[in-house]
């Protein structure tokens, strides 16, 4: 009775302790997913430069849940093909180090097309996509920067110089052997290059003109988000320059840099956030306007999605 009795009260003790705990004390399992989530970024982007991280605050806040996290590096500028081999070099190295065999991929932007291609070409790697603010069926800022150095043959002038500008951010992110061609990357992201990439890979493509497409093929579920809005915080200097490009899109909804139409791919988790193009990846160092939707939050909250299905 006594050893009964003792066991009773150490029980009652323990449960009272981790009541009284913080949540902060206690364990946090809402964004562990089953499979590791791997974060992909970009046109000019990178896992982290010096201070600056391109997914700001994301990998830690996931991790913090119990999430295995991984931030992937892929060229700066390339084809959307290339970088999706790169990645898929890079999952299938994950894989032999750590024994994975899914990964839930989300792509920012450029990388959007990425984590695509990937899941096309090789779904028995690939839990889930979610893509967000990825100009999927091509951006009218793509459009009009190749129109421009067309027509005033700056093509290669420009090439060089923003090849040298994505070889800088592979130097600084500790990866200077990726190849950089602008060039492609541009005509990934124009109109008729998108097309031509979703006619090859059209997994998860809407069935309808700003509708939603099949929410899982091929085992993979697919998922997008998306902003509308594009000046958000006047203290961010790179809303300026997103101000301009907007101008692309003649009063479409936009994020600066992606319309809300084109962002929508597979289930649509919501495309009007008000964020603006880096806004979605709490760039920079967290400013967005006031009273907005934390994105730090929304990724947690995908993580919880992918978690409670069995992703």
């Amino acid at each position: 009775m006594k050893r009964r009795f003792v066991r009773g009260a150490l029980a009652l003790a323990c449960l009272a302790t981790a009541a009284a705990l913080p949540l902060s004390a206690q364990a946090d399992t809402y964004t562990q997913t089953r499979h590791p989530i791997v974060l992909v970024h970009g046109l000019f982007g990178f896992d982290a430069v010096g201070p600056i991280d391109y997914w700001y605050g994301i990998p830690s806040a996931l991790r913090s849940g119990g999430a295995r996290v991984y931030v992937s590096q892929q060229s700066a500028a390339n084809a959307s093909e290339v970088r999706g081999e790169q990645l898929l070099a890079e999952l299938r190295r994950l894989k032999a180090a750590h024994g994975h065999q899914k990964f839930n991929l989300i792509g920012h932007s450029h990388g959007g097309h990425t984590i695509r291609y990937v899941a096309a070409v090789a779904p028995d790697l690939v839990a889930s996509v979610t893509t967000v603010g990825t100009p999927h069926l091509g951006s009218p800022v793509a459009d009009v920067i190749r129109a421009g150095t067309g027509v005033t043959g700056t093509t290669a002038t420009l090439t060089a110089l923003v090849n040298g500008f994505a070889n800088v951010i592979s130097v600084l992110s500790g990866s200077p052997g990726l190849p950089q061609n602008s060039e492609a990357a541009m005509i990934s992201l124009t109109t008729q290059g998108s097309a031509a990439f979703n006619q090859r890979f059209p997994q998860g493509r809407p069935t309808s003109h700003c509708g939603t497409g099949p929410a899982s093929v091929n085992g993979v579920r697919y998922y997008s988000a998306s902003g509308t809005s594009v000046l958000t915080n006047v203290l961010d200097p790179l809303d300026g320059f997103l101000g301009l490009s907007s101008l692309a899109f003649w009063g479409q909804d936009n994020d600066g840099l992606v319309g809300r139409c084109s962002s929508r791919w597979g289930t649509v988790l919501r495309d009007n956030y008000p964020w603006n193009h880096l806004d979605e990846v709490n760039q920079a160092f967290g400013l967005r306007g006031l009273f907005t939707p934390d994105p730090v939050a929304f990724y947690r909250t995908q993580a919880n999605r992918l978690k409670q299905a069995g992703l």
